[in-house]
């Protein structure tokens, strides 16, 4: 980097990589997927901003229904003479796989751009390595690797250079987050230096190769075996080609900008006797361990490849020093049954040929080792500790190293204490809650200083994959020179915990240096705080002399405005204490980021946040660290002791940051896991609870039905179980008649509640406290103050049994709040508008579900590690819960349904061979049994339960062969969910394909009309007229109605349904489709904080939805229709709101309000009249005779 250069910048490794792409490129096609997804996001923004590429033209953005369709629409732009490019990771890519075998076959200049990303196997993984980008190796594409946010840059610009001229397609890769989500300072390119590296000779002669009418030829061919061949071996020579090509642009680019890349670097002692081969970002760590280990004497280097494939065997050798014994690789990914991992293979191929060719004298001692998957750290005390033992005498020939392995043994031991950072830089840590704004104030804070000439700073987060509510890291450091540190922070010299909880419930001070800040975001005082702070963390505190603030930031932000967002707050005090700068200064350049950010809200909004910046001042106090402790805290966060004993051993560690710590022995292989673990997290991270008040109450079940984490439940039981209640608990007498002796109690989970606020919103109970102000009967209090009467409380209404389930109303709202939630306690954002329907599922099926859930939000905060909300009932039963991928989750689900009927009849055979045994009319009652009612359900386990006892003591073979199918005799209830990029995009052939087949399989839709997952971009349920990632501008076509696509098959139950609108309608629609002997679609309207609303008011939001016509409330029952009536049925009566004042409370609607007001009005008015049509279609469909829908030809 030139020392003078003024184009200098703060961005993440996908915008540099993105900026590049897109300002070569005529065609991207996109689709979204964790990590690559903000490239795409980007290159749409900067076309519906009119930003031109390098030739003054706008690049076409178009969104595809998946990466197979973004390949085959790249690969269709490329043969139609564009030049194209697409940004994609981990499955995303393994979809394009078939059309890159294509695009390389035919030598096609292109680039795609690969956030390298684990793949799914034994779970998910959205997080980095390079497993996605070796199982594309074979394609025929040629790869390069960017080892740092400058080089995701500079390389995108060498890719792009080299494909013109080589005619191979290439694959540019950065590391998944380490890379493409960390921000750092960079010089950006100027268009006259990327026009510099593109020469528009090639350009033209691409499009003159591309198909034309004018000069017809044909590819795509199918070839014979006397052909196909030699086919392939033609290619030979443009790849030989390529390494010269790809270093040629290398220099042409150091011309251009001054940086200097080659295929392969070597770094390190020109006598090094041990060199480590890499590529990515390990690259920078494995540079400052080599600085810090020959600064004390050692001779070590490394060799960073920048070119994959073709593999430049030639220049690796020659990188080498000669002095060289020793020689590790270090591969990101796994390749299980390999003899060692890719990069090893490419670089023992390299020197085994050197050394048959005469170019070395002697082969080096060649170890390999795999790290780093999933971004598991990867430290320069690792990389010593690889230096230190791969040169022993009985060093392992295959390693792992960041894990310790118990099972194989192939890990090594490294000393965590060992460090290397410089003393100039500050380096600090932020813990905070997703979407409380910690992440968003600490990028700001990052380019506050780092946008500075004298300063520089890097800036990395780290997020579980939960949704908002969930914890994030945030690792900062600033200084005067470059940094360029690819792992975590472990010695901070400012430590930020913006959630009290976190204290207790974490180990933070293991990150502060001697001498380190902590500044705590806490609810009680200075005189107050030690009291309430563990002794572990006082002691902590005395032995490394941290000095130790406190502000109370809710109350600072609640006092001027703010609501619940602290983040400007925090950030002030941040500046104030951390000495990165003046804090004069500092509070100047925060106030001036405020009105550059906030100005466009108005002069109001802006002096709110001046406000609040100079009241964390005001309000921060220092707190004075006795010798002794004062505490009357518990010792921190500790799992209960009922947990079981894997929750106990393992889950527990993970919920405490300890996971790395987890040895390999403990981990289950097949990537089985224990479901009800939820139950034993409790994340205490509401400030506001609900409190019943039983003296108004009606016991209607609003509350807990609404309730998206299962934290509100109701039970009734006779009085005598009163006896002993502690003092507090609440009950009052069941409303229901002629039961004087049943008490009725509704309890709140208070460490479970996220404050959510909707079941304050579903009470319908109007009344005045002492004041005449508005109460109802669930109120929202502050937490601390009832926090341990709550807990009390709890732990006797968890004594009380669930009433029996066939002394319930299934068919009502009030019914149901009585069933047990087998789905409880989830990761989902506060107000969810998702997972009151998975609740409800479970309550009503739970004990007899299978659930196949699509990739995506809801198998995010159903089925992320440490725990999972889907549970169990105490008998054992619950849901049986699986993801497989995406787009698949149609086609998984109905295999689901084939085996439990394939099993049901096949242990009906085998019942009925073993009749004379058991019993001829028990035979009979089992097979022929109905089991449409839950007492049906009930009477069905009796018998399974007789033939069990009957057969105890029979182990032939046939019995034997029973009793494992025998759990098939009770009906399965099959329900494949997900939400509607799922539904409506990538696996919507899929659930077509799964609905045509008949088949008793039910399908819950939870459409948040957004890819909420990935960030909130377009899919073809957003509305017209919405904002989204991918449709910037505003979407231009109207929803799919996958309703009535559903409807025409004729023999499909289907149903839309709004919880939050009407409770009644989406519970009978639950229980109608679960009952159809065949098919069922239920598509779910589900609030979302992607839809920028208030998430507290997301009930009301739902009314409107329902009020203004957007979406209508309908059932349509094939069995009606055989019954001689119509079986469309339209819920709700016509609209009676204007469509805009449902949208006016979305800023998915309103951001195009204000962007560009004539379009917005423009798209509102097609939008209306479309809520008109399709009510009028709908309301036709409810007028028509039975004899107008096709009838069910099953039967």
């Amino acid at each position: 980097m030139k020392e003078n250069d003024t184009n200098m910048v703060m961005m993440d490794g996908s915008e540099a990589a993105a900026w590049v792409a897109y300002k070569v490129s005529e065609i991207c096609a996109i689709y979204p997927i964790t990590p690559s997804s903000n490239m795409a996001e980007l290159a749409d923004e900067w076309a519906s901003k009119q930003i031109p590429n390098i030739w003054g033209d706008i690049p076409t953005v178009m969104e595809m229904q998946h990466e197979g369709g973004a390949a085959g629409a790249v690969h269709g732009a490329l043969q139609a003479g564009a030049l194209s490019t697409t940004f994609t990771a981990s499955q995303g890519l393994m979809l394009m796989l078939p059309n890159m075998y294509k695009i390389a076959g035919e030598l096609t200049s292109a680039v795609f751009h690969v956030a390298a990303r684990a793949l799914a196997a034994q779970g998910l993984s959205i997080f980095g390595d390079h497993q996605d980008v070796m199982a594309a190796r074979t394609t025929g594409f040629a790869m390069l690797s960017a080892a740092s946010v400058q080089q995701a840059q500079d390389m995108a610009m060498i890719a792009h250079a080299a494909t013109l001229e080589a005619r191979v397609p290439f694959i540019h890769f950065l590391d998944g987050f380490r890379t493409s989500h960390e921000v750092n300072k960079i010089s950006r390119l100027t268009d006259d230096q990327i026009r510099g590296m593109i020469d528009d000779r090639l350009v033209r002669a691409h499009r003159a190769r591309a198909l034309n009418p004018d000069r017809p030829i044909m590819r795509g061919t199918a070839q014979n075996p006397d052909t196909y061949f030699q086919g392939r071996e033609s290619v030979n020579g443009w790849y030989d080609r390529v390494p010269d090509i790809v270093e040629n642009a290398m220099a042409r680019f150091a011309r251009l900008t001054g940086r200097r890349y080659r295929l392969v670097e070597y770094y390190g002692a020109d006598s090094a006797t041990h060199v480590l081969v890499v590529m990515g970002s390990a690259a920078s760590t494995v540079r400052q361990t080599v600085d810090s280990l020959n600064q004390q004497g050692g001779r070590y280097g490394v060799v960073t490849v920048h070119l994959y494939r073709p593999f430049p065997a030639e220049a690796l050798v020659k990188a080498l020093p000669a002095s060289v014994k020793f020689v590790t690789v270090l591969d990101r990914t796994k390749e299980p049954g390999a003899n060692g991992e890719p990069l090893y293979h490419d670089t023992l191929g390299a020197l085994v040929c050197a050394l048959q060719q005469g170019k070395i004298d002697r082969l080096p001692t060649i170890s390999g080792g795999r790290y780093g998957l999933s971004s598991k750290e990867f430290t320069p005390a690792m990389v010593k500790a690889v230096y230190e033992q791969q040169q022993q005498p009985a060093a392992r020939r295959f390693f792992t190293i960041g894990i310790h392995d118990d099972v194989t043994h192939l890990s090594l031991d490294w000393d965590e204490t060992w460090h290397i950072e410089p003393d100039n830089q500050v380096r600090a840590l932020f813990f905070g809650l997703g979407a409380d704004g910690t992440v968003g104030a600490n990028k700001n804070s990052i380019k506050i200083i780092g946008e500075l000439p004298e300063y520089h700073a890097q800036g990395y987060f780290v997020y579980d994959s939960k949704k908002s509510g969930s914890r994030t890291t945030s690792h900062l450091r600033f200084g005067p020179s470059p940094i360029d540190s690819p792992y975590l922070i472990s010695a901070a010299n400012f430590i930020g915990c913006h959630q009290f909880n976190f204290i207790e419930t974490l180990d933070l001070l293991t990150y502060a240096a001697p001498g380190a800040t902590l500044l705590l975001n806490s609810p009680w005082g200075p005189d107050e705080v030690l009291h309430h702070l563990p002794a572990g963390v006082q002691q902590q505190l005395r032995q490394k002399q941290v000095a130790l603030y406190v502000i109370n930031a809710a109350e600072v932000a609640r006092e001027n405005g703010m609501g619940s967002r602290i983040n400007t707050i925090m950030q002030t005090c941040f500046f104030a204490l951390s000495k990165v700068m003046a804090k004069e200064r500092a509070i100047a350049l925060i106030k001036k980021s405020i009105e550059k950010s906030y100005l466009r809200k108005g002069q109001a909004v802006v002096d709110k946040n001046f406000a609040a910046v100079d009241a964390a001042l005001a309000n921060l106090h220092r707190v004075e660290i006795p010798p002794q402790t004062r505490s009357s805290a518990e010792s921190g966060w500790h799992v209960s002791p009922e947990a079981p004993r894997f929750v106990r051993e393992v889950t527990a560690e993970m919920l405490q940051d300890r996971g790395d710590r987890i040895p390999v022995s403990m981990i289950p292989s097949d990537g089985t896991w224990p479901t009800a673990t939820s139950q034993w997290e409790k994340r205490d991270i509401a400030l506001t609870i609900p409190q019943w008040r039983e003296d108004l109450c009606i016991q209607c079940g609003n509350c807990s039905f609404v309730c998206p984490h299962a934290a509100i439940r109701a039970k009734f039981y006779h009085q005598d179980l009163l006896s002993g209640a502690p003092e507090g608990f609440k009950s009052a007498p069941i409303s229901a008649r002629g039961f004087p002796d049943t008490r009725y109690t509704l309890q709140v989970y208070p460490q479970d509640c996220t404050g959510c606020n909707l079941c304050v919103n579903a009470c319908p109970v109007r009344a005045k406290d002492a004041d005449g102000a508005e109460i109802r009967a669930i109120n929202m209090v502050d937490k601390l103050p009832v926090l341990e009467q709550e807990k009390s409380a709890l732990a006797w209404f968890r004594t009380i049994p669930w009433p029996a389930r066939s002394t319930i109303d299934f068919s009502t709202v009030r019914g149901v709040q009585y069933l047990e939630p087998l789905f409880e306690f989830s990761g989902a954002c506060s107000g969810c508008g998702e997972t009151p329907y998975l609740k409800t599922l479970t309550q009503l099926f739970g004990d007899r579900m299978m659930v196949a859930n699509a990739t995506g939000c809801s198998s995010i905060y159903g089925g992320n590690l440490p725990t999972t909300p889907w549970s169990q009932n105490r008998d054992g039963k619950g849901p049986a819960w699986s993801n497989s991928l995406f787009e698949d989750n149609a086609e998984f689900g109905l295999g689901f349904r084939l085996t439990a009927d394939h099993h049901r009849h096949q242990a009906a055979q085998a019942l009925q061979a073993l009749a004379p045994e058991l019993g001829e009319a028990l035979v009979d009652e089992i097979i022929n049994a109905p089991q449409q009612i839950e007492s049906d359900i009930y009477r069905q386990r009796q018998r399974l339960q007789r033939v069990r006892e009957k057969l105890a003591d029979n182990q032939s073979e046939q019995a034997q062969n029973l009793r494992s199918m025998l759990d098939h005799l009770v009906r399965r209830s099959v329900w494949i969910v997900g939400g509607d990029g799922w539904a409506y995009d990538i696996g919507s052939s899929g659930l077509d394909h799964a609905l045509a087949s008949g088949r008793d399989i039910n399908i819950l839709v939870m459409d948040t009309e957004v890819y909420s997952n990935t960030g909130g971009q377009m899919s073809k349920s957003t509305p017209l007229g919405a904002t989204a990632r991918f449709a910037a501008g505003g979407k231009t076509m109207a929803k799919k109605d996958i309703v009535l696509q559903a409807i025409s098959y004729g023999n499909v139950y289907v149903a839309r349904v709004a919880f939050g609108a009407n409770p009644q309608q989406t519970l009978q629609a639950i229980r109608e489709a679960e009952a159809y002997p065949g098919p069922s679609l239920i598509v779910a309207y589900s609030h979302c904080i992607a839809h920028g609303i208030d998430m507290t008011l997301g009930l009301e939001q739902q009314h409107r939805a329902v009020a203004s016509g957007h979406w209508p409330l309908v059932r349509y029952n094939p069995v009606l229709r055989e019954n001689g009536s119509n079986p469309f049925t339209l819920d709700n009566l016509r609209p009676t709101l204007p469509l805009y004042e449902y949208r006016r409370h979305e800023t998915r609607f309103m951001a195009l309000m204000q962007q560009n007001p004539q379009e917005a009005e423009r798209l509102m008015a097609i939008a209306q009249s479309v809520a008109h049509q399709k009510w009028a279609t709908y309301e036709n469909l409810a007028m028509r005779p039975a004899s107008t829908f096709h009838p069910d030809a099953r039967r």
